[in-house]
């Protein structure tokens, strides 16, 4: 791992302003403040981008009046036992390029009040620009933060250390455990806890042991039950178009820059280096469950359906410490995340979170976790714990109280008000989550997306319906004019909701496309959710100039194709096809994985691809044998079944026209669709090849 040395000022304090009354406590984060202050810090990055309006700013100053500042207890705790930072930000990948850049957010520590930023989610950036080795408990508990999106702990056992959520990267991972040999002692990892299913809690792990350790046992790979099948699970199906979604809430194409991308809520961005995964070797299956390792004591909490589909929190009972995953971090998280994934289960979070106050929460000293900074003190603790337990609770039950008085899940989230006492509450604050469509949310998972009105059981498309509004409406002119009318008087939302009509019937519409981007820019600059603000500002960055083509998409690393069943890619295989040619193919195949002992049955009829594991048709058109590990290669496009049957690692038996065809009629996914119209790039991504499966897992993908 490379490692590009800062030459910034090392030793500088700094105070942050939000509010001319009052300045922050100093914090940790010195080697990150530039020398020039970032002066090209207030030039907005798009020659078409537009300052705050004065409604913007009106409302900033509200905010900044309403929200409790003077609080700066966060600030306090997020510096506290810090012991030492990198003499540099930038960490290399193996590849080459910038795997992490810390750096380029120093321009947030030079005390500056910027005004395309919410004031609350500035405070929330500053808090995450914590960078380097914390103490958490005094010569047993360690975080390395501000590596990667999350932070990586270490636990001080009798021999080494253990690891809870080795990050992203490989290579952050790496730099992580180089930096606290460093500053504490070389010590051996004796073992490794994945929290939970995202891939910025396990995507690291080959920077910190050998899977030949995890393998003999020697490093015990602890994690919840069902783990592996989750952390592939959630991105099989939709993981195309979940890619495509997740560079807007993650603003991908925007600059580091107070008019684009300021911070992830739970971290600043994503490590961009070598994810892979290693099995565990240790799962915890009981709701609690007491595991010690190396003289370490750790009582684990079982939480699925959660923050992931699994995870768990961690008691350390020696130590009166709480590992909170992330369950529990400095914002109210995602119950449906923008990038698209299945909707969380805020009653039983929020029941969770009271389980672990009720099971642990009188001994608690200090809580802690993959997100953000600890909280010490057992009434600061349980004061976190109830404002993040009551504040996914009330968004359940009062979602579900207007939906019985017939608040659909188009009304809910004009209706839905956090209550006043958790609004002064930054613990309570929606940072990552975002109350409005978390409201939504609750409703889908209980009622579906219908709202009982007919009109919507079978509404036009877009490209559809829009023309017939634009003309109804007098003609894009009209609506133009109407547009900025709207502008003018700073009701931007009014304005995206007539704007959006021409947008999609005209897309070519250029005086439209541009005067949307102004009303999507000034709503990113207002919101507090970073994942609402990346989806306004990255909407107005695609709307002036289109979609960048020609980048190659994420390829699965290899140790995902190994962790994905045979089954799961037959499934992908079925989603694959395209649908307009598939229904006069008629096969029945059957797969054969010696060296796994596997075997399935494959049909294809009806214009649908189905399979089932341990059975084979009696009367198959084909019989496919091949070793998993070779089928990885074909999973990987590395090789394809001609390439395998050409050196004898692959045998077909029978009449191979259905498989041929079937080959032929496979759609090749890319995550650079429209999501707008007029937005596609001038040159289109290079397709992945036949059964290959790209973006299993994207390493934007951490919350």
């Amino acid at each position: 791992m490379k490692q590009i040395v800062c030459s910034w000022a090392a030793q500088v304090f700094f105070a942050v302003g939000l509010t001319s009354a009052a300045a922050f406590a100093q914090t940790p984060g010195t080697s990150l403040v530039p020398a020039d202050k970032d002066a090209s810090a207030v030039q907005h990055f798009d020659p078409l981008g537009k300052v705050p309006s004065k409604f913007t700013l009106e409302l900033r100053k509200g905010l900044k009046a309403s929200l409790p500042f003077a609080d700066k207890r966060d600030f306090d705790e997020a510096k506290r036992g810090f012991i030492a930072e990198p003499s540099y930000t930038k960490i290399m990948a193996d590849a080459g390029h910038v795997a992490w850049d810390m750096g380029s957010y120093g321009w947030l520590l030079t005390g500056k009040d910027f005004e395309s930023i919410h004031p609350s989610l500035q405070r929330q950036a500053v808090l995450n620009m914590a960078y380097g080795l914390y103490e958490v408990v005094p010569g047993r508990i360690y975080q390395v933060r501000g590596f990667d999106l999350a932070s990586i702990s270490f636990i001080k056992s009798d021999t080494g250390w253990i690891i809870f959520d080795p990050l992203t990267a490989a290579e952050t991972a790496r730099a992580s455990l180089e930096f606290i040999n460093e500053k504490l002692g070389k010590r051996p990892v004796v073992a490794v806890v994945y929290s939970h299913s995202h891939v910025d809690h396990f995507g690291g792990v080959r920077g910190v042991i050998d899977e030949a350790d995890a393998v003999s046992g020697k490093v015990m790979v602890i994690a919840p039950k069902g783990f592996m099948q989750a952390a592939i699970d959630e991105n099989v199906y939709s993981g195309n178009a979940m890619s495509r979604r997740t560079q807007w809430q993650y603003a991908v194409l925007l600059q580091r820059n107070p008019y684009g991308h300021v911070d992830q809520a739970i971290g600043k961005n994503v490590a961009n280096g070598n994810f892979g995964l290693i099995a565990p070797n240790r799962l915890v299956s009981k709701d609690f469950e007491e595991i010690t390792v190396d003289g370490v004591k750790m009582v684990f909490q079982n939480t699925p359906d959660t923050e992931a589909p699994v995870e768990m929190n961690t008691w350390f009972p020696q130590f009166k410490a709480f590992w909170a995953a992330e369950n529990i971090t400095g914002t109210i998280h995602n119950i449906y995340t923008l990038r698209g994934a299945r909707v969380r289960n805020a009653l039983n979070w929020s029941k969770q979170i009271n389980n672990a106050l009720y099971k642990f929460g009188g001994e608690m000293e200090v809580m802690f976790a993959s997100h953000s900074w600890p909280r010490w003190g057992n009434e600061r603790i349980q004061e976190v714990m109830r404002a993040q337990r009551d504040a996914i609770a009330n968004l359940n039950n009062q979602a579900l109280h207007y939906a019985n008085l017939g608040v659909t899940i188009n009304e809910i989230h004009n209706v839905y008000e956090v209550p006043k006492p958790l609004q002064q509450q930054w613990a309570a604050r929606s940072y990552h989550g975002d109350v409005q469509n978390n409201s939504r949310a609750v409703i889908n998972r209980f009622l579906g997306h219908y709202d009982g009105n007919p009109v919507n059981l079978i509404p036009l498309s877009p490209k559809d319906s829009a023309p017939l509004y634009v003309e109804m409406m007098g003609g894009s002119a009209k609506i133009i004019d109407k547009g900025q009318q709207l502008m003018a008087q700073g009701k931007y939302l009014d304005a995206t909701e007539i704007l959006n009509k021409i947008v999609f019937a005209e897309p070519g519409n250029v005086a439209a496309r541009r005067l949307l981007a102004d009303a999507y820019e000034q709503l990113g600059y207002r919101a507090e959710s970073t994942s609402v603000r990346n989806s306004f500002l990255q909407g107005a960055y695609e709307l002036r100039n289109g979609l960048p083509g020609g980048v190659a998409p994420q390829t699965s690393s290899p140790d995902v194709i190994r962790a994905m069943t045979t089954e799961q890619w037959l499934d992908f295989i079925g989603i694959s096809i395209d649908p307009k040619k598939a229904d006069d193919l008629h096969f029945t195949i059957n797969l054969v994985t010696p060296d796994n002992g596997e075997q399935y049955a494959v049909e294809m009829s009806n214009g649908t691809l189905t399979n089932i594991k341990g059975f084979l048709a009696q009367k198959p058109d084909l019989t496919i044998t091949v070793n998993r590990t070779d089928l990885n290669l074909v999973m990987m496009g590395q090789s394809s079944f001609d390439d395998l049957i050409g050196n004898g690692k692959a045998m077909f038996e029978g009449d191979r026209t259905g498989f041929d065809r079937l080959r032929a009629i496979l759609v090749p996914f890319t995550p650079d669709f429209e999501i707008l119209p007029g937005t596609a790039p001038q040159k289109p991504l290079a397709p992945p090849k036949p059964f290959e499966v790209t973006d299993l897992i994207s390493p934007l993908i951490g919350d």
